[in-house]
């Protein structure tokens, strides 16, 4: 009873959780002023500190 319950869960809601979730992070990774973040962040292990 608790299979099937918990498959039922993931074939619907589940899937619609985890699709949410990866536009969610496409939209983030997309922002304006993204760039800028990553390329600081792509030069932290060039700096001298």
């Amino acid at each position: 009873m608790d299979y099937n319950l918990m498959r039922e869960f993931a074939d619907s809601w589940g899937l619609l959780a985890m699709a949410l979730f990866f536009v969610g992070c496409i939209a983030f990774a997309l922002r304006p002023d993204s760039r800028r973040h990553a390329d600081e962040a792509a030069h932290i292990p060039l700096k001298d500190d």
